[in-house]
């Protein structure tokens, strides 16, 4: 990312760059930032944007190949076209020879590492990563946020954010709206704020409903879990998320075992601390064993439903029964 900074803040450019990665948002921001870089004046003239799978390669590198119109250079934009992933061979080959005055920039949420495309942009342009990024510095974009609104936020109303929307920065970015909107009148933005305004994410959600099976309150994760459901969620997503608290934990564990801090654990595995101190309450009521077992149940549940025709959202049930039965 600090590559990709020097060359907008340079106005040196590569022929390529493909943005990819999780994190949408910044995907996005970056995007913009090389657009109205590489286009000052906002030109329409010299530039092209293809978007999905359905592009055509023969007609993106036609166009590529065309000189600019009173202009130093043309510029393409594609964005979720796969072509990281699979069906990009001619794009591939195309890359290394690439007209000079012609940059283009790829979008992509998703590629494969091992594909032509990808391979052909690092060697001839810059490829750069966009992953979730790390507690700390949501909270300082946070922060910094509220500051430009001209307010505060109370640091257990800041953890509480982060809490309820998780690290993706659209979600947190449309929910800080809300709450600017919410206390308009007011310089300060407290813990009661964000309760009574924030929306609680599916991955909170599960956090939750992994506390209720934890402290063996059945009916309670139960009731999550088809309070989840009704809201359009799928069997897998949730058990893909049961997985993930169930793996977030065993880590927990292991590094507590080793005498590790709450600091420590925290930036190890990527949460806050308020978040870490949660986990080792749900450690302690589960133990390694039982957490490695758990583990083991989730990749049954995917398999009973995947190899062996089970009901979806019985196999999911049946593991949340199995671990929050006293």
């Amino acid at each position: 990312m600090q590559q990709l900074n020097q060359d907008i803040d340079n106005l040196t450019f590569k022929r390529v760059y493909l943005l990819y990665g999780d994190e949408d948002y910044l995907r996005k921001q970056y995007r913009d930032k090389l657009l109205k870089a590489l286009m000052p004046d906002g030109d329409t003239m010299n530039f092209n944007r293809y978007e999905g799978k359905e592009i055509v390669i023969g007609e993106v590198i036609d166009q590529a190949e065309t000189l600019p119109f009173f202009a130093d250079r043309r510029v393409i934009l594609i964005e979720d076209s796969g072509l990281c992933k699979a069906g990009g061979d001619q794009f591939a080959e195309y890359l290394p020879n690439s007209a000079p005055d012609t940059v283009i920039i790829m979008n992509e949420s998703a590629v494969d590492k091992r594909s032509k495309v990808f391979k052909a942009v690092t060697a001839t342009g810059r490829a750069v990563e966009f992953s979730p990024q790390p507690p700390e510095t949501l909270k300082k974009w946070i922060l910094g946020r509220v500051k430009r609104e001209g307010k505060n936020i109370d640091v257990r109303a800041l953890e509480l954010l982060l809490e309820r929307t998780g690290t993706d920065m659209t979600t947190i970015s449309v929910e800080l709206e809300k709450l600017f909107s919410y206390t308009i009148d007011r310089p300060a933005i407290s813990v009661k704020d964000v309760d009574d305004i924030i929306t609680v994410s599916t991955s909170s959600k599960v956090f939750d409903m992994i506390a209720a099976i934890a402290e063996k309150k059945q009916s309670s994760a139960l009731e999550m879990y088809h309070d989840l459901l009704a809201h359009k969620e799928t069997p897998f997503g949730i058990l893909a998320l049961i997985t993930r608290q169930f793996n977030m934990m065993l880590q927990v564990c292991e590094l507590m075992d080793e005498g590790k801090g709450v600091k420590v654990i925290a930036d190890t595995i990527g949460v806050s601390t308020f978040i870490e101190q949660k986990y080792e309450r749900q450690v302690k009521n589960f133990g390694y064993r039982s957490l490695r077992r758990a583990l083991d149940a989730c990749a049954q549940a995917d398999e009973n439903v995947k190899i062996k025709g089970m009901n979806p959202e019985l196999s999911v049930e049946l593991l949340i029964i199995e671990y929050s039965s006293r």
